[in-house]
């Protein structure tokens, strides 16, 4: 008994803890094939090889599956049936008579192709090297027989690595006929990215004699993205514009305020140890037009470029200002009191240049109003 008590147990650091079970994968067989399910443990894997034998071995099969060029797959009712509602259909219209099997033909596509879409009916296993290969076919054969999970097996399949100019249009087209509207959008997008490559193609020539329609539609499209593309860019320039004059005015207001390098308000002198910038290209090209504004002697009608040009900075400065009184902006208030005299179309067009400039600016995340003097 002592013997037992004085006997040291072991630390639980050395017990020796099961190994934790393998996580959910997909599995892979020797003969290549994958599983189109998740699979957690051995008897996932022996039902999967066991129906997949039963395919192999056609051991008690029901159903003759005739193919192009005198191929033969046999099959089990029940096994069609219960994968696809439309195989279901036809086999009970063919209700057996005898003891003679119930015979369903596949034409159009490759045997290989058949007996790949059979045997995913079976174990949902499948061969992608067979899968790049037939995705097409298996596309129709799935959409055909109502096998959602391959459907949407192969149509990723080709998003990702069948869609090439040679092909675009036959596949834009297959996925017209087989309902895949993302597979259809991920095409058309393709084709009119590259409509250049797309259009001299045999696949292209071939849909414009079978299909002029849905070759019209096609170019009708194109001829719409690209004017909205123009569209599109023209906005993109106009709203730079306004942000760039909008930056002008808050570089405006941060030069007659506080003062930016050599020039600044009169009762106030530069810092010598000033910061950096946040408006050094604006206050770059103001500071040069402001120092010819102060200093032109030319005297034509209607002025020089330049001082015209800062003539309108200033006048929609005073668009902006919230209150002119406590502005230190040159001429701000005088503008404000010359506004009552303006025209209904010009002020009309003023209006709609500070609205503009004011929404671009806020668009990109900046503050309404930061040029506002309060």
């Amino acid at each position: 008994m002592d013997r037992l008590v004085d006997k040291k147990c072991p630390s639980t650091s050395e017990d020796k803890f099961p190994n934790p079970p393998p996580y959910p994968c997909f599995r892979r067989r020797d003969g290549g094939l994958k599983s189109g399910s998740s699979c957690g443990g051995s008897s996932y894997a022996l039902e999967q090889d066991t129906w997949d034998r039963l395919f192999d071995d056609g051991y008690r099969a029901d159903v003759v599956i005739n193919t192009d060029h005198g191929g033969i797959i046999y099959a089990h009712a029940n096994v069609l049936g219960m994968a696809s509602p439309v195989l279901r259909g036809i086999l009970q219209s063919r209700s057996r008579r005898s003891s003679r099997k119930r015979s369903i033909s596949i034409r159009g596509v490759p045997p290989e192709a058949v007996h790949v879409f059979i045997r995913f009916l079976y174990s949902a296993c499948y061969d992608e090297q067979k899968l790049d290969k037939y995705a097409l076919q298996l596309l129709m054969l799935s959409h055909a027989y109502v096998v959602p999970h391959l459907k949407r097996l192969c149509e990723q399949r080709i998003e990702q690595r069948l869609i090439t100019s040679e092909d675009t249009t036959d596949i834009f087209q297959l996925a017209l006929l087989c309902d895949a509207p993302r597979l259809s959008l991920i095409c058309h997008r393709f084709i009119l990215n590259n409509f250049k490559a797309v259009s001299a193609t045999d696949g292209w020539k071939a849909m414009k004699n079978s299909h002029p329609i849905l070759e019209q539609t096609i170019t009708e499209s194109i001829i719409e993205e690209n004017a909205m593309m123009k569209v599109r860019l023209r906005k993109a320039s106009e709203r730079k514009v306004y942000v760039e004059l909008y930056e002008a005015m808050e570089a405006l207001v941060h030069i007659c305020r506080e003062g930016c390098r050599t020039i600044g308000p009169k009762d106030k002198l530069p810092e010598k140890d000033q910061g950096p910038c946040h408006h050094e290209a604006a206050c770059k090209g103001l500071e040069m037009l402001l120092r010819h504004f102060a200093g032109c002697k030319k005297r034509v009608p209607g002025g020089c470029v330049h001082c015209r040009r800062m003539w309108q900075l200033l006048e929609l400065h005073s668009r902006l200002c919230a209150d002119s009184d406590i502005c230190k902006v040159p001429l701000c208030r005088d503008f404000k009191q010359k506004r009552k005299n303006l025209n209904k179309k010009l002020e009309t067009k003023w209006r709609i240049l500070v609205k503009k400039i004011v929404r671009s600016k806020s668009i990109n995340g900046a503050p309404f109003f930061t040029i506002i003097m309060t």
